[in-house]
Protein backbone atom coordinates (compact mmCIF):
# COMPACT_ATOMS: atom_id res chain seq x y z
CA UNK A 1 0.00 0.00 0.00
CA UNK A 2 2.86 2.55 1.06
CA UNK A 3 4.61 1.93 -2.73
CA UNK A 4 1.10 2.56 -4.77
CA UNK A 5 0.95 5.51 -2.53
CA UNK A 6 4.29 6.57 -2.96
CA UNK A 7 3.56 6.34 -6.86
CA UNK A 8 0.69 8.20 -6.81
CA UNK A 9 2.06 10.77 -5.13
CA UNK A 10 5.09 10.65 -8.04
CA UNK A 11 2.49 11.14 -10.55
CA UNK A 12 0.71 13.76 -9.27
CA UNK A 13 4.07 15.66 -8.94
CA UNK A 14 4.99 15.51 -12.27
CA UNK A 15 1.27 16.09 -13.12
CA UNK A 16 2.27 19.30 -11.13
CA UNK A 17 5.29 20.50 -12.63
CA UNK A 18 3.94 19.89 -16.53
CA UNK A 19 0.67 21.45 -15.98
CA UNK A 20 3.32 24.79 -13.98
CA UNK A 21 5.30 24.52 -16.80
CA UNK A 22 2.56 24.82 -19.65
CA UNK A 23 1.14 28.05 -17.43
CA UNK A 24 4.40 29.83 -17.66
CA UNK A 25 4.74 29.27 -21.13
CA UNK A 26 1.00 29.79 -22.34
CA UNK A 27 1.52 33.22 -19.42
CA UNK A 28 4.51 34.11 -21.25
CA UNK A 29 3.34 33.98 -24.78
CA UNK A 30 0.51 35.52 -24.09
CA UNK A 31 2.43 38.55 -22.73
CA UNK A 32 4.43 38.53 -25.78
CA UNK A 33 1.47 38.98 -27.95
CA UNK A 34 -1.12 41.58 -25.85
CA UNK A 35 2.76 43.69 -25.37
CA UNK A 36 3.26 43.41 -29.41
CA UNK A 37 -0.41 43.78 -30.89
CA UNK A 38 -0.42 47.47 -31.94
CA UNK A 39 2.69 46.38 -34.11
CA UNK A 40 2.74 44.51 -37.28
CA UNK A 41 3.47 40.98 -36.77
CA UNK A 42 4.99 38.96 -40.28
CA UNK A 43 5.36 35.44 -39.89
CA UNK A 44 7.81 34.10 -42.00
CA UNK A 45 6.62 30.79 -43.31
CA UNK A 46 8.89 29.86 -45.62
CA UNK A 47 11.79 28.78 -43.05
CA UNK A 48 12.45 25.20 -41.80
CA UNK A 49 14.81 22.80 -40.15
CA UNK A 50 16.29 25.24 -37.34
CA UNK A 51 19.41 24.05 -35.83
CA UNK A 52 21.14 27.03 -35.18
CA UNK A 53 20.38 30.76 -34.70
CA UNK A 54 22.82 33.92 -35.46
CA UNK A 55 21.65 36.98 -33.97
CA UNK A 56 23.61 40.22 -34.57
CA UNK A 57 23.20 44.04 -33.94
CA UNK A 58 20.03 45.26 -31.87
CA UNK A 59 17.49 42.45 -31.81
CA UNK A 60 15.78 40.61 -29.17
CA UNK A 61 15.20 36.98 -29.46
CA UNK A 62 12.69 35.03 -27.69
CA UNK A 63 12.88 30.97 -28.12
CA UNK A 64 10.96 28.15 -27.13
CA UNK A 65 10.30 24.90 -28.44
CA UNK A 66 7.51 23.30 -31.37
CA UNK A 67 6.41 20.81 -33.08
CA UNK A 68 6.96 22.85 -36.85
CA UNK A 69 9.63 25.87 -37.25
CA UNK A 70 7.83 29.21 -37.06
CA UNK A 71 9.29 32.61 -37.33
CA UNK A 72 7.61 36.12 -36.31
CA UNK A 73 9.00 39.16 -35.99
CA UNK A 74 6.90 41.83 -34.49
CA UNK A 75 8.24 45.39 -35.60
CA UNK A 76 6.44 47.23 -38.33
CA UNK A 77 9.90 48.30 -39.96
CA UNK A 78 10.74 44.86 -40.66
CA UNK A 79 10.69 44.49 -44.57
CA UNK A 80 12.55 47.73 -44.79
CA UNK A 81 15.13 47.22 -41.97
CA UNK A 82 16.34 43.94 -41.36
CA UNK A 83 17.94 40.95 -42.46
CA UNK A 84 16.80 37.63 -41.66
CA UNK A 85 17.39 34.66 -44.31
CA UNK A 86 17.85 30.79 -43.52
CA UNK A 87 20.51 28.29 -45.31
CA UNK A 88 21.48 24.59 -44.40
CA UNK A 89 19.79 25.22 -40.97
CA UNK A 90 21.36 28.30 -39.65
CA UNK A 91 18.36 31.15 -39.18
CA UNK A 92 20.70 34.54 -39.41
CA UNK A 93 18.96 37.08 -37.94
CA UNK A 94 20.04 41.14 -37.91
CA UNK A 95 19.07 44.86 -37.45
CA UNK A 96 21.34 47.96 -36.56
CA UNK A 97 18.33 50.46 -36.05
CA UNK A 98 17.74 52.30 -32.91
CA UNK A 99 14.51 50.87 -32.54
CA UNK A 100 14.98 46.70 -31.14
CA UNK A 101 13.66 44.66 -34.01
CA UNK A 102 11.67 41.86 -31.72
CA UNK A 103 12.01 38.20 -33.23
CA UNK A 104 10.39 34.35 -31.99
CA UNK A 105 11.55 31.42 -32.70
CA UNK A 106 9.72 28.41 -32.69
CA UNK A 107 11.91 25.30 -33.65
CA UNK A 108 11.96 21.62 -33.42
CA UNK A 109 15.31 21.12 -33.26
CA UNK A 110 17.12 23.66 -32.52
CA UNK A 111 21.01 22.92 -30.44
CA UNK A 112 22.68 26.35 -30.61
CA UNK A 113 22.50 29.77 -30.62
CA UNK A 114 25.12 32.67 -31.35
CA UNK A 115 24.52 36.54 -30.01
CA UNK A 116 26.82 38.93 -30.66
CA UNK A 117 26.63 43.02 -30.51
CA UNK A 118 23.32 44.06 -28.05
CA UNK A 119 21.37 41.39 -29.01
CA UNK A 120 19.74 39.45 -26.12
CA UNK A 121 18.03 36.00 -26.39
CA UNK A 122 15.30 34.75 -23.86
CA UNK A 123 13.54 31.56 -23.57
CA UNK A 124 9.60 30.78 -22.95
CA UNK A 125 9.65 27.96 -20.48
CA UNK A 126 12.10 25.31 -20.21
CA UNK A 127 13.80 25.21 -23.29
CA UNK A 128 14.69 21.48 -23.63
CA UNK A 129 17.04 19.51 -25.71
CA UNK A 130 20.25 16.43 -25.60
CA UNK A 131 22.27 19.20 -26.52
CA UNK A 132 22.48 22.86 -26.52
CA UNK A 133 24.63 25.76 -27.37
CA UNK A 134 25.03 28.84 -26.36
CA UNK A 135 27.94 31.57 -26.88
CA UNK A 136 28.20 35.33 -26.44
CA UNK A 137 30.16 37.85 -27.62
CA UNK A 138 30.43 41.65 -27.24
CA UNK A 139 27.95 43.33 -25.04
CA UNK A 140 25.06 40.68 -25.40
CA UNK A 141 22.84 39.02 -23.10
CA UNK A 142 20.92 35.91 -22.11
CA UNK A 143 18.22 34.75 -19.99
CA UNK A 144 17.95 30.88 -20.54
CA UNK A 145 15.87 27.99 -18.96
CA UNK A 146 16.98 24.73 -19.77
CA UNK A 147 16.09 21.20 -20.09
CA UNK A 148 18.96 19.60 -21.63
CA UNK A 149 21.49 16.40 -21.24
CA UNK A 150 24.49 18.87 -22.26
CA UNK A 151 24.39 22.34 -22.50
CA UNK A 152 27.33 24.30 -23.25
CA UNK A 153 27.36 28.28 -22.40
CA UNK A 154 30.39 30.49 -23.40
CA UNK A 155 30.24 33.89 -21.69
CA UNK A 156 33.05 36.33 -23.87
CA UNK A 157 33.81 39.74 -24.16
CA UNK A 158 31.70 41.96 -21.65
CA UNK A 159 28.47 39.45 -22.53
CA UNK A 160 26.17 38.51 -19.30
CA UNK A 161 23.69 35.42 -18.91
CA UNK A 162 21.27 34.22 -16.44
CA UNK A 163 21.04 30.30 -17.13
CA UNK A 164 18.43 28.18 -14.97
CA UNK A 165 16.82 25.03 -15.37
CA UNK A 166 18.14 21.23 -15.46
CA UNK A 167 21.04 20.34 -17.42
CA UNK A 168 23.01 16.73 -16.95
CA UNK A 169 26.08 17.54 -17.81
CA UNK A 170 27.64 22.08 -18.27
CA UNK A 171 30.37 23.33 -20.09
CA UNK A 172 30.89 26.79 -19.05
CA UNK A 173 33.19 29.38 -20.20
CA UNK A 174 33.84 32.78 -19.34
CA UNK A 175 36.16 35.72 -19.16
CA UNK A 176 34.61 37.59 -16.15
CA UNK A 177 32.83 35.58 -13.73
CA UNK A 178 30.22 38.01 -12.49
CA UNK A 179 28.24 38.20 -15.44
CA UNK A 180 27.35 34.70 -15.20
CA UNK A 181 24.17 33.75 -12.91
CA UNK A 182 23.76 29.92 -12.57
CA UNK A 183 21.92 30.09 -9.29
CA UNK A 184 19.09 28.94 -9.84
CA UNK A 185 20.83 25.64 -12.48
CA UNK A 186 20.94 22.30 -11.46
CA UNK A 187 23.56 20.45 -12.65
CA UNK A 188 24.75 16.51 -12.22
CA UNK A 189 28.70 17.95 -13.67
CA UNK A 190 30.17 21.00 -14.18
CA UNK A 191 33.02 22.11 -15.78
CA UNK A 192 34.29 25.97 -15.21
CA UNK A 193 36.79 27.36 -17.48
CA UNK A 194 37.69 31.20 -17.19
CA UNK A 195 39.36 32.97 -20.04
CA UNK A 196 41.34 35.76 -20.17
CA UNK A 197 42.68 38.36 -22.92
CA UNK A 198 40.09 37.36 -25.73
CA UNK A 199 39.54 39.67 -28.32
CA UNK A 200 35.77 40.51 -28.78
CA UNK A 201 34.27 39.39 -31.24
CA UNK A 202 33.58 41.60 -34.41
CA UNK A 203 30.12 42.00 -35.74
CA UNK A 204 30.00 41.16 -39.85
CA UNK A 205 30.14 45.04 -41.45
CA UNK A 206 30.04 43.45 -44.51
CA UNK A 207 27.46 41.39 -44.74
CA UNK A 208 24.60 43.52 -42.48
CA UNK A 209 26.17 46.93 -43.84
CA UNK A 210 23.40 49.69 -44.40
CA UNK A 211 20.98 47.59 -41.68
Amino acid sequence: MAIKKQIKHHENSNHNIIHSTCFKYRNSSNNLRRYYQKENVTVLTDISNISKIEVRGNVQLYISDGNADQVKVYNKYYAESALIKSRNGVLSIASYKAEKLVVWVTAADLRSVSVYDNADVKSFGDFSGIEFTVDLHNNATAKLSLDAFNAKVTVADQAKASISGRVNELDLKYNHAENVSSTNLEAGKVSKTQTVGVAAAKPVEDEFAGL
